[in-house]
């Protein structure tokens, strides 16, 4: 540059960033070539089929799995990460992977949710079952949705008991009968092999305890047994590329061993995996709002209106700001939920809950305005932009629906400074 002019800043692929390792770039950047070149072309092709087509053996979504399984970033090459790393190297990948698609995305991440659970009770049986299969988080029901979060009985209307759900296991001495439905908005549910359910269980003493709240349960299950079959995939305004179904359970048996998480423990196990799920959706977040920011900021530099470029126009350049400092600060929250999930010694899901809501309503923010700036050719199918804002869109409710989440963390700070004194002057 010419005169006194300063030089441009610094920039990687995600943006405002800095003081990356060697390794950590090598990974980004393979990523970021997978989501461009594997995940957006089969992630168009799938939005535009019918559900029937899309999830059938054969079809471009097998195509996916098969090449995600061969990048070679799945749980198992993590584990052994010191939390901190693992935080930062999972915001740059998980990112990438909601740049290139938030379904596609979604579908890898709830893949893995059977194999972190299996690996997490070290059984080499479970393992074994896991190993190459696409698994499935079973842990919402057509009338136990939102209310399966609740982690404290005080939240509940004054009276009530625990929900038990359309989905539940009642556990013998060896063995434990599951039967029941779940939702039709389990991801994967259409498609997996393997599932993790998250249930209510019932172990010889009824489902409730002597407080009202439910007794929970983690199984891992493989969803070629006798006795479970699937429905139909679910039709849906966005997200298209994620196959959803529901799950029918008919009075299955499985062994008790498959349980990795029972009455005593299975509480703490539960928010650890919302917590997991939760701090992931923020990074899908991140790459969805990041993706339609760059749209958005090539069509300004392509587009002429009023004579001139719309990025020349001050307020286009305003709008574009103000869309920039909000993908920053989606970045920053994501990653500032990973690294206290990870890290701090009692970390909670209420608080990941909170930046799941915060990045996911901004980048909903991020979206709309971008096709605000495309006028009416970003509603037509030219575009790609009309595909995020409907991606964009079904993220504000899967994984928890934001006011709800955010409820929840209210409810936490009222009580941290009620309770334990943060907070009070």
């Amino acid at each position: 540059m010419a005169g006194h002019d300063i030089a441009w800043p610094h920039l990687e692929l995600s943006g405002f960033d800095a003081g990356f390792s060697e390794e950590e770039l090598a990974i980004q950047q393979g990523v970021h070539r997978f989501a461009a070149e594997v995940m957006r072309p089969i992630a168009r092709e799938l939005d535009r089929m019918a559900p029937e087509q899309a999830y059938e053996p054969g079809s471009p979504l097998w195509d996916f799995h098969r090449a995600f399984a061969k990048l070679g970033i799945g749980p198992e090459t993590m584990a052994g990460m010191e939390p901190r790393a693992l935080a930062r190297m999972e915001s740059l990948v998980i990112s990438e992977l909601g740049w290139g698609d938030v379904g596609l995305a979604v579908s890898a991440g709830a893949g893995e949710m059977p194999i972190r659970a299996a690996l997490g009770s070290g059984d080499p049986e479970l393992i074994q079952m896991c190993e190459g299969r696409i698994g499935c988080w079973a842990a919402t029901q057509p009338d136990r949705g939102s209310d399966g979060l609740l982690l404290y009985g005080e939240e509940r209307f004054p009276g009530a008991k625990g929900n038990v759900g359309n989905l539940v296991a009642r556990f013998g001495a060896d063995e434990i009968v599951i039967h029941g439905q779940s939702s039709a908005w389990v991801s994967n549910g259409y498609v997996a092999q393997v599932a993790l359910l998250d249930i209510a269980a019932d172990y010889g003493e009824g489902f409730h305890d002597d407080r009202g709240n439910a007794h929970g349960c983690n199984i891992v299950v493989p969803l070629d047994l006798p006795g479970i079959s699937k429905g139909r995939p679910l039709a849906k305004l966005g997200k298209r590329a994620l196959p959803q179904g529901e799950i029918f359970f008919d009075n299955v048996k499985v062994p008790r061993r498959w349980a990795v998480a029972t009455r005593d423990d299975y509480a703490i196990k539960h928010a650890g995996a919302w917590a997991q799920a939760g701090t992931a959706m923020s990074h899908v977040a991140t790459g969805l709002a990041r993706a339609a920011f760059e749209l958005a900021l090539a069509y300004a530099n392509e587009r002429r209106q009023g004579g001139a470029l719309l990025a020349d126009l001050q307020l286009t350049q305003y709008r574009l700001g103000t869309m920039g400092a909000k993908v920053e600060a989606i970045k920053a929250m994501a990653r500032h939920v990973a690294e206290y999930t990870k890290c701090s010694p009692r970390p909670h899901p209420y608080f990941t809950a909170a930046g799941k809501a915060f990045c996911n309503s901004e980048m909903f923010a991020v979206v709309n305005e971008a096709l605000q700036l495309f006028g009416g050719v970003g509603l037509t199918q030219e575009y790609p932009i009309e595909k995020l804002l409907r991606d964009a869109r079904a993220m504000q409710i899967e994984d928890g629906e934001n006011n709800l989440l955010l409820m929840h963390f209210g409810f936490l700070m009222t009580r941290l400074n009620r309770l334990e004194g943060w907070g009070q002057p």
